[in-house]
């Protein structure tokens, strides 16, 4: 049985240089994010959070995940709006999860999704996501945990950048 102690709990300031250098062994590992922020701590903070929390493993940051309003560009909460009848402004953007490598396997990005979708919830609003479509561990997570893909759209991130991403409603 694992003896691990695993716990969400919600974000800090004094959580924050943690969680860049989190980051920053999942970017290496993994590419995410696709883009690395020139300023990580403020990209993990951005202005429109609802909410944001750390996931611990043995009392050290494991992991992240924060909610937000939506934003100009992003197109699940479109699509989910679109697809139920409602405004886009009754969904809330799940996003900036990441799991530290040496973390996996503990059920941390579940324990995170758990604390998000809970959030989004309560405050009545219905969480949604979008994922680059090459994250496989990710689109693999979000439809284990019974997540809906709405669409894979390609977007325009910069003049010389277009992605695919899939697009998710919990």
């Amino acid at each position: 049985m694992d003896k691990t102690q695993r716990r969400v709990r919600p974000r800090t300031d004094d959580d924050v240089e943690a969680c860049v250098r989190v980051l920053a062994e999942v970017h290496r590992r993994d590419g995410y994010p696709v883009n690395w922020p020139a300023r990580p701590g403020e990209w993990l903070s951005q202005d429109a959070a609802l909410g944001s929390w750390v996931a611990e493993l043995d009392g050290r940051v494991a992991g992240h995940v924060s909610l937000s309003r939506s934003a100009d560009g992003d197109v699940a909460p479109v699509l989910w709006s679109e697809r139920n009848g409602t405004s886009g402004e009754q969904a809330a953007v799940v996003g900036r999860l990441f799991v530290a490598p040496q973390a996996r396997g503990h059920g941390i990005g579940a324990l995170l999704m758990g604390r998000v979708v809970a959030e989004a919830q309560h405050r009545g609003l219905h969480p949604v996501l979008d994922v680059v479509a090459s994250d496989t561990a990710a689109t693999a997570l979000y439809e284990r945990l019974g997540w809906t893909r709405l669409a894979t759209v390609e977007q325009r991130w910069s003049p010389s950048q277009v992605v695919a991403v899939h697009c998710y409603a919990a």
